[in-house]
């Protein structure tokens, strides 16, 4: 026979039934966890509701599951070792939305092709059949007796295929991804019962589970389950529900993602990056958040068949898709389980708002007023009112509160934090970090709105700025101007600035520009962040009010009112946190009263 790639002509022909089978197995049996996977989701689609996974030497020696799902009658499982046998689909247009785990018809014959492989299956009126089949061959069919369901054995994988039992990893690898996989399995079907035995020692036994946080408390240890913000939100005909972790909380254990859709595990990197995108300006760049995402639409919408093993999905409409994720974790971070906690908070039912009583979700949802006011309403407003050279008025009246939030009492602490009490606990305000939340989310609406209200200086000031520092003014110039600034180069390294923004009373203006050109000269930010987002953080932090500054009553009120305004009052543009409950319980506990 000519050599490949020589230029005599090859004759086609039919492969073997056993060179068939052997490269079927290539697709669907990568290595042990892909057996077990074909095995259990099998299992699933039979109906079980307990499923034992045994493991031996990190599934090379042995695989077994077993369940207690329909079985088979005799005649069924004969036929469940043969090529493209099924009882999943039945015509193309099955192939349309399926909604069982595997439909290829390949994969028992496929692993019986590389493996000893014994089949015990009994139906609950039918008797027991064990069926036999060793490296591709039927070996034989023997009457047993068992109780209804299936145990599938898998012995010596790939005993006959030496190259791809060469590239298998070592037993602890090998069972390391059969863990990852039966956790990731163990998610999706909270319903079942589920146990893992390895070497005959057991790992774990996970009992059906009422809620995705008391089956992910096991897996992923409960105190961080108990941590994680719950999402669920429906837009549409798609439904995405799941739980994420807390902006505060991101970084500080290993990252863990799953996303299921229709119920299936998949990797799918533009619903993750939506998700990660309803994050901004509450997490550092370059830091990912761990979540569980579940997304439901209807079969017709979404597309299973694109992957071998069914672990990529393909949608009608993609956008809507991802924008309906990056809006449902957007609403889950503004809600209360969003804000850091010191002690066990009472998980509300439902949503609630951040402040005051609860309300109607959309209540403190608003977005940001088309012609904002300032924090802290100055006496008058006209382009005259900084006569002083830029310092607006002190304020003399808090602005109007929304007439369904309650605004309780107000402590200042430490000249630092805003203290009240609520329900269970203690809240802290950090009042820098709040200020900066409610400036950043009013820049961004004036950069996005070219609305941004500025004051005229009576005296225009001129910075005398570095070369760097020019640079950053001239590459953010139309920026700046958009964000209230109206400044014009004025020789050389020099700027002359004849208006500026008006955030509060306390605003320096050249300490905030100078800081602000030495933030983004300095690199600061990573270069992924949208340019004009970086500059509204930026100008955000630098013109807050700051910690050591001594607040006014009407002035606490007016921050108050503004952060329950914002869509995240939970968290600054860096991170952190900009509210902290203590809980009532904790201090008890603190104090021995408990």
């Amino acid at each position: 026979m000519s050599p490949v790639g020589s230029t005599a002509r090859a004759r086609v022909a039919i492969l073997p039934a056993d060179v068939a089978d052997r490269i079927a197995a290539g697709e669907v049996v990568e290595r042990p966890a892909s057996v077990v996977k074909e095995l259990v989701e099998n299992a699933l689609d039979a109906g079980a509701m307990a499923i034992d996974v045994e493991i031996r030497d990190g599934g090379r020696a042995l695989i077994r599951v077993s369940d207690d799902g329909l079985g088979m009658p005799e005649e069924d499982a004969r036929l469940a070792i043969a090529r493209h046998a099924t009882s999943k689909i039945r015509d193309a247009e099955d192939l349309v939305g399926v909604g069982s785990f595997g439909f290829r018809g390949e994969a028992l014959p496929a692993i019986g092709s590389v493996s000893h492989l014994r089949i015990e299956t009994a139906t609950e009126d039918g008797a027991g059949v064990a069926v036999a089949v060793s490296g591709g061959t039927l070996v034989g069919v023997t009457p047993i007796a068992r109780r209804r369901g299936t145990t599938v054995s898998v012995e010596a994988l790939f005993y006959n295929t030496p190259a791809r039992q060469k590239f298998l990893r070592g037993a602890r690898s090998e069972w390391r991804a059969i863990v990852e996989l039966m956790g990731t399995l163990a998610l999706v079907r909270r319903d079942v019962r589920f146990r893992l035995v390895h070497d005959g020692k057991e790992q774990w036994q996970l009992p059906a589970a009422a809620s995705l946080r008391a089956r992910l408390g096991p897996l992923w240890g409960g105190e961080v389950a108990e941590r994680l913000v719950a999402v669920d939100d429906v837009q549409g005909v798609i439904h995405v529900a799941g739980l994420i972790e807390r902006p505060t909380d991101v970084g500080s254990t290993s990252r863990q993602v799953l996303v299921l859709v229709n119920g299936r595990a998949v990797r799918d990197v533009g619903i993750v990056r939506a998700a990660e995108a309803a994050y901004k300006s509450t997490i550092p760049a370059g830091t990912r958040p761990s979540l569980v995402l579940e997304v439901t639409l209807p079969g017709r919408e979404v597309d299973v068949n694109v992957h071998p093993a069914k672990a990529e999905v393909r949608f009608v409409d993609r956008w809507t898709v991802e924008r309906a994720v990056e809006r449902a974790v957007r609403r889950a971070l503004g809600t209360e389980e969003a804000i850091a906690s010191v002690g066990a908070m009472p998980r509300p039912e439902m949503p609630q708002a951040l402040f005051g009583t609860p309300l109607p979700v959309e209540v403190l949802r608003q977005a940001v007023p088309s012609a904002p006011a300032p924090l802290f309403e100055p006496e008058a407003s006209s382009p005259d009112a900084a006569e002083d050279g830029g310092r607006p008025p002190a304020p003399t009246a808090a602005p109007a509160a929304d007439p369904d939030l309650i605004v309780p009492p107000l402590i200042q602490v430490h000249r630092t934090y805003i203290a009240f009490e609520r329900g269970d606990a203690l809240v802290l305000i950090d009042q820098h970090s709040a200020h900066e939340r409610v400036l950043y989310e009013r820049f961004m609406g004036a950069l996005e709105r070219g609305d941004a209200p500025a004051q005229r200086l009576l005296f225009p000031l001129t910075l005398h700025l570095s070369p760097a520092e020019a640079e950053a003014f001239e590459g953010h110039r139309a920026l700046f101007a958009g964000l209230g600034f109206d400044a014009e180069a004025f020789g050389g390294n020099s700027v002359l600035v004849h208006a500026v923004p008006n955030p509060h009373p306390r605003f320096d203006a050249e300490r905030c520009l100078r800081e602000t050109l030495a933030a983004l000269t300095g690199d600061r930010l990573p270069s992924t962040i949208a340019r004009h987002e970086r500059l509204a953080a930026t100008v955000a932090c630098k013109a807050a009010v700051k910690a050591g500054d001594l607040l006014a009553p009407e002035e606490m009120r007016a921050l108050f009112l503004a952060l329950a305004r914002t869509t995240l009052p939970a968290h600054d543009v860096h991170g952190r946190a900009t509210i902290l409950q203590l809980t009532w319980d904790e201090l008890d506990r603190r104090f021995g009263r408990t």
